[in-house]
Order: C-alpha cells, then sequence, then structure tokens
C-alpha cells in the first residue's frame, strides 16, 4: 500500500518546519522549489550591507533531508493546481499529485500599483535581490570616485531607503556605518562621510510595530549615525535620477525598497478569497474552504488571530503554522481528531541598528541599546540551521565588531562601472 502523498511548495520558514515535524509519519514528502536553497531571510539585509556572504545564511534543501529517504526535492516552479485531480502543475509541463498539499510559496515585495519601480529600486526578499543591493550600494561609491561633477557625484552618494519597518531600518544604519565608517579611508576622491542617507516613510513614524518608545529610540539612534529621517509622507515617484517625497524630490542614484509585501498567486492558483495584499484567506485549521486536504501557510496566507487580529508576515509565525499543519496531517493518518484551531504565540519583535544598537519588544520585557543588540544577535544565531552557520556568523560579527571592517564587499556581476543595469 502506496503512503500518503504529502506535496509542499515552497521552503521556507513554514514549508520547512512542516517537513522536519513530519518525521516518523507513514508519508511520502515532495519539496517543490524554485531554488534549491533555503534563505534565513531576517539577515538576507546583512549580505545586501556587505556584512555577510551568501552561504552563511543559505543551506542546499537537499543537505537539508539527506538523511530523509522519504523526502523528495524537485527544483521547479509550480504554476497551477487543479483541485480535482489534486495535482501541481509546474512550469516545465511536469504535474505532480498530491493527497495533501501545503502551499508555502511566501511573498515578494509590492509597490501599489507602480511595479514600474522595482528595476530602480529593488526590493529584498532573495539572495538574487540582496547581491543586486549591495552591488548597487559599492558601484556607487566606485562611480562617485570617478565623478568630476559635483553635483551627480553627489546624486551617486545619495541613498534613499523606501520603508521604516525593521528591514529599512536596518539597511539604513548599516549603509550609514559602511559610508561613515567603514569606507572613510579607502577612497582619496570623495570622503564616504559626505554620503547622504534617507530613510522615508509614509507613516508618521518608523518601526510601527514596536512601541512609541522603542520607535523613537530607533529613529534616535539612526540620527546618531548620521540616516536622515523622513516620516509623514509618501514616496510618489522613483525613477534613475531620483525619488519624489510629496512633492520635494531628491536626486538619489541609489534606491531600495523596504515598504511593502505581496503575497504569491497560490490563492489565484486556487481561485480562492484572497485578501488586499494576495494572501489566500483560510480557515482556523489553515485549510481553504472547501478543499480540507489543501492548507495554506506563511506570507501566503492570511490568517487571523483568536481576538481577530492578524498573524504578522514573520518567520516564527510561518514555523508555528508549519507545525500546526504537520500535528493535523498526523492526527488525520491516525484516524485521530485534530487539534484545534491555530493559536499564534507572538515571541517579540526585534530589530538592529547598526552596530551595538537594537530594541527588543517581548511584551512584557523590553530593551534597547547595546543589552538588546546582543539579544538579537543570540536570537538570530540559535535560530540559523547548523554548527558551522552558527559559527560563522558569530566569528564574521565579532570580527565587524572589533575591527569594523566588513568581510563580504566584493562586485561578483560581470558589468562594468557603465554596462551595470543599476541607475
Amino acid at each position: 500500500m502506496s503512503k500518503h502523498r504529502v506535496v509542499v511548495v515552497g521552503a521556507g520558514f513554514a514549508g520547512l518546519q512542516l517537513v522536519h515535524d513530519l518525521k516518523g509519519q507513514p508519508v511520502d514528502v515532495t519539496i517543490i522549489d524554485r531554488r534549491n536553497h533555503h534563505l534565513f531571510q531576517p539577515l538576507l539585509y546583512q549580505v545586501a550591507t556587505t556584512l555577510l556572504a551568501t552561504s552563511e545564511i543559505a543551506w542546499p534543501i537537499r543537505r537539508l533531508f539527506r538523511n530523509r529517504p522519504e523526502v523528495r526535492t524537485l527544483l521547479g516552479e509550480a504554476v497551477a493546481v487543479d483541485r480535482e485531480r489534486k495535482s501541481v502543475a509546474l512550469k516545465d509541463g511536469q504535474s505532480i499529485p498530491y493527497d495533501t498539499l501545503v502551499l508555502a510559496t511566501g511573498a515578494r515585495h509590492a509597490y501599489f500599483g507602480h511595479d514600474e519601480w522595482e528595476g530602480v529600486a529593488p526590493g529584498l526578499k532573495t539572495l538574487e535581490d540582496a547581491t543586486t543591493i549591495r552591488r548597487r550600494i559599492l558601484l556607487a561609491f566606485e562611480r562617485a570616485e570617478l565623478e568630476d561633477d559635483p553635483e551627480t557625484r553627489k546624486a551617486l552618494l545619495t541613498f534613499a531607503i523606501i520603508g521604516g519597518g525593521p528591514t529599512g531600518v536596518e539597511l539604513a544604519g548599516i549603509i550609514a556605518e559602511l559610508a561613515h565608517r567603514t569606507l572613510v579611508s579607502e577612497f582619496r576622491a570623495i570622503d564616504t562621510r559626505a554620503a547622504r542617507i534617507m530613510l522615508i516613510e509614509a507613516g508618521p513614524r518608523i518601526l510601527p510595530v514596536f512601541t512609541q518608545e522603542l520607535s523613537d529610540y530607533g529613529r534616535q539612534a539612526l540620527e546618531k549615525l548620521g540616516v536622515e529621517v523622513r516620516t509623514g509622507t509618501p514616496v510618489t515617484e522613483c525613477g534613475p535620477e531620483g525619488v519624489r517625497i510629496g512633492e520635494e524630490f531628491v536626486a538619489a542614484r541609489t534606491l531600495i525598497w523596504a515598504a511593502g509585501v505581496q503575497a504569491s498567486k497560490a490563492a489565484a492558483w486556487l481561485g480562492a478569497d484572497a485578501d488586499r495584499a494576495g494572501r489566500a484567506i483560510v480557515g482556523r485549521d489553515l485549510t481553504v474552504p472547501g478543499s480540507p486536504e489543501i492548507f495554506v501557510i506563511g506570507d501566503t496566507a492570511a490568517v487571523v488571530t483568536e481576538d481577530g487580529k492578524p498573524v504578522p508576515g514573520v518567520a516564527p509565525a510561518a514555523k508555528q503554522q508549519g507545525a500546526y499543519v504537520a500535528k493535523v496531517v498526523a492526527s488525520r493518518l491516525a484516524g485521530k481528531p485534530a487539534p484545534t484551531g491555530f493559536s499564534y504565540r507572538h515571541q517579540g519583535n526585534l530589530a538592529t541598528i547598526g552596530r551595538s544598537a537594537a530594541v527588543v519588544d517581548l511584551g512584557r520585557i523590553k530593551l534597547k541599546g547595546a543589552l538588546a543588540w546582543w539579544v538579537w544577535g543570540l536570537a538570530h544565531i540559535y535560530f540559523l540551521i547548523g554548527t558551522r552557520s552558527r559559527l560563522a556568523v558569530a566569528m564574521s560579527w565579532l570580527w565587524i565588531f572589533l575591527s569594523g571592517q566588513h568581510s563580504a564587499r566584493l562586485i561578483t556581476q560581470k558589468e562594468t562601472l557603465k554596462d551595470d543595469s543599476a541607475p
């Protein structure tokens, strides 16, 4: 008798946790992902800002499950789901049958109706995004070194980060440290300390998921690093020459988008209802209405807590959803009642603001400054996969802390200064 077939589309935090927790169950698992690696997204901005190498925050999916013979990994892109035939269609024409389907396909950045901005203001969701942003940041300084016109040089040394959430704050802080500390003695025609780093938030304050006190501390810490924080006015235009904030145009050749997310097309594949961000609306058991064998989890799903509040799109929430679905599947296979509806346990919010500064909100416990920075660092190291990655990241951070030098400042793409697609 063949085993129950579980197909998991997406090897992010949610999908990975699900497969991990299905160990020992009478199932055959197929993981489908467009990339061959699992990515630790909370540290992706550190690749983009030259602190870490790509290999320190990503792991081949096949390696993670090399000792799980019941787990098969497919490198492919899902493009449709046939609910009647219970199969997933891949872009190359293959069809993968399932008994239970779990869609954990994540999200991309959203430009609020201005998708044309993506070319000049890349977001940060993949390793490719991170290396693109890293290249553009480093090339901005290289181009400025060659530039004779003072206005063009000023524009090249102006960096605009759009979005004042944790990602935007973390990017702004590290870019400021890079310009104002790390690179100071390495250029001859320019003073990198003259770089202008702008963090632009349409809302009234940055870090809106934190308390007012921690949000205010974050702003003060950024301004101490030399970051210009602009709040209360939305971006109305992004282009190769710069950014328009309300009615004011600022010449800036490096733009980075950290302002919003858009879910994958999973809801459309299923013909399911979705929220404004494109996330599939699921029931308390994380299944699609009318199809109890289909689960949608992670950033792909619109999930609400018992009090009606939306579950945030963060790694702990995704991992909890993956663990919950594994319990439901195991219960069904054992003929036992499934656990009650998914319940989210908030584990706190964390954000770092450059070296030795961070904010941590654990509910009753709220920290800021150097102590928060250590808590943030230990928490992230703990959740990395494998001893080697933990040691590598810890040693990289220690080196940066002691020397002030970033270890991953390589422009690896073949494009020249003139041919690069960056503005």
